[in-house]
């Protein structure tokens, strides 16, 4: 009987979460509030973590005698982060795998722990002068908020992961001032389908969090380019050619990016303990040496000027790149958001010094090829094009290129996707469920959970009878909603493309379910 309820009490949080907005709504602003608050305090502290590193290596290059002693410190505090990222095993990179895991229920997580340590480990990284940036740990905090608050207030696990979804976009507005791109990726990234209450509470929570972070921050953009001006549409040949070498670049970095990390664990004498010990020596090295590449890279955003050659912002860009690559497949606790962004930014400076000092282009629009290489970059990468075009244009402030940014997004969307490459989230999220160590799977086979899936245009299940449907086992088909009616399936029930279904099926099976029901609903 108890099972009964249960089952009952889910299914109509389901059905008719569209009815309960209000509710939902609600809780997405106290989310919004909390992970606003928390993502706020994380970027002020990394913000003046990045600071304290480049005084600290300015320092060290003074006074070279005590160089034995601070690299035996940073060797030291590699391997403590590599404690810290082996006990919690969610802490481990950019954190945006793991709430996509966690919202697919492949992973477990404890919310508090895994916030507490990947703000520590985080914040450390950045310290030591890693190459990596605060946006997915900012996404990976703001989820876990969430998943506290949905844990004492959410009525269902749907409204949960509504809740985790929404304090992801929270995460990324605050720690950008992008509201409208952290709903985009909401959507775009982490549930990859759209519906009106997931649109209503993603956008809630990220407003509130971005009014919270422009009160503490001001209401200036993160990027401070002049861009008065647009591209002429006789030079838009170029911007093919820009997008074309973007893409390639980007399918490039994504598979560097993970051969990096198969090196590492190729390494039998590099434990999971023992790897970021690696980076840290290496930031060490490299703040005496090129510091202009330590931390998330915002040094180098001074760099990028018409006067300097294009020799010079190869090595800039080179140096960057592979001290990137060393540090995130270590498994350090940071992201790639905003690193790849200043990478990109470097190949738009080369591309913008090409055009104007020798194809004629006027030489105001240089930071225009800057923010383009940048968006068409991000996308090849991330494979999320209205998410780069949008965060650009908040990041910027200027809606003068909108369309020379998508076109420069999508040509490099194609370009990445005929080579083959996945999108580096969807890639690394595959290599942690092969890995299976920070699975931690649900046993007992009693419990039930229903799981939502939206019938794509062209996808297998289109046009089928519900009987000629091959659902996986221990999954029922209990409702279909469309054009806002709820619909009770039978065999001869032919489902249309844009239905709402709801499955049931055991807890223990959630994340192999969703990947069969996957396969028929989606294209």
């Amino acid at each position: 009987m108890l099972h009964k309820v249960q089952y009952h009490n889910n299914y109509k949080a389901v059905i008719n979460i569209d009815s309960k907005k209000e509710s939902i709504l609600l809780k997405s602003i106290l989310v919004g509030i909390l992970a606003g608050i928390v993502t706020c305090l994380y970027r002020i502290v990394l913000t003046q973590a990045e600071e304290y590193s480049f005084q600290f290596y300015a320092l060290l290059r003074a006074h070279m005698a005590y160089l034995p002693l601070v690299f035996a410190g940073l060797g030291l505090t590699g391997y403590f982060i590599g404690m810290l990222t082996s006990k919690y095993h969610m802490i481990g990179g950019s954190g945006i795998p793991q709430v996509r895991g966690l919202l697919l229920g492949y992973f477990k997580n404890s919310w508090l722990s895994t916030l507490i340590a990947k703000f520590l480990g985080g914040a450390i990284s950045i310290l030591a002068g890693l190459s990596l940036g605060r946006e997915g740990p900012s996404i990976q905090l703001g989820a876990c908020v969430a998943q506290g608050i949905g844990d004492k207030l959410a009525n269902s696990r749907t409204e949960k992961k509504i809740l985790i979804a929404s304090g992801a976009s929270a995460g990324l507005a605050a720690a950008f001032n992008a509201p409208l791109a952290g709903t985009m990726f909401a959507l775009e990234e982490i549930f990859k389908y759209f519906s009106p209450v997931i649109l209503l509470s993603t956008m809630v929570s990220a407003i509130v969090a971005d009014f919270i972070s422009k009160l503490i921050f001001g209401t200036e953009t993160i990027f401070h380019f002049t861009i008065d001006s647009s591209i002429p549409l006789s030079g838009y040949w170029y911007l093919f050619l820009i997008g074309a070498t973007l893409g390639a670049a980007g399918a490039f970095y994504n598979y560097i990016l993970v051969y990096t990390q198969k090196l590492y664990k190729k390494a039998q004498w590099l434990t999971a303990e023992r790897r970021p010990v690696i980076p840290f020596v290496c930031a060490g090295i490299i703040g005496l040496v090129f510091p202009m590449v330590l931390g998330g890279g915002h040094h180098i955003i001074g760099e990028l000027q018409l006067e300097n050659g294009i020799l010079f912002l190869l090595i800039i860009f080179s140096v960057k790149f592979l001290f990137s690559m060393i540090s995130f497949g270590s498994g350090a606790p940071g992201g790639i958001f905003f690193p790849l962004l200043i990478l990109g930014s470097i190949i738009g400076a080369v591309f913008g010094n090409i055009a104007i000092n020798y194809l004629g282009f006027d030489s105001g629009l240089f930071y225009n090829f800057v923010v383009l290489a940048m968006a068409g970059y991000f996308t090849a990468i991330v494979r999320a094009p209205i998410t780069g075009v949008i965060l650009l244009i908040e990041m910027t402030g200027s809606f003068h290129q909108l369309l020379s940014l998508t076109v420069v997004s999508v040509v490099a969307f194609i370009v990445a996707d005929l080579l083959k490459s996945k999108p580096i989230y969807e890639t690394l999220l595959e290599n942690m469920l092969k890995e299976k160590e920070v699975v931690e799977g649900e046993h007992d086979d009693s419990k039930r959970i229903t799981i939502e899936m939206i019938v794509h245009h062209g996808a297998p299940a289109e046009g089928r009878l519900v009987k000629e449907l091959e659902l996986p086992r221990n999954c029922l088909l209990i409702a279909v909603k469309r054009r806002g009616k709820e619909l009770i399936p039978k065999g001869d029930t032919k489902i249309m493309a844009e239905d709402y279904l709801v499955f049931l099926t055991s807890i223990k099976e959630e994340a192999n379910t969703r990947e069969c029901l996957r396969k028929i609903t989606s294209l």
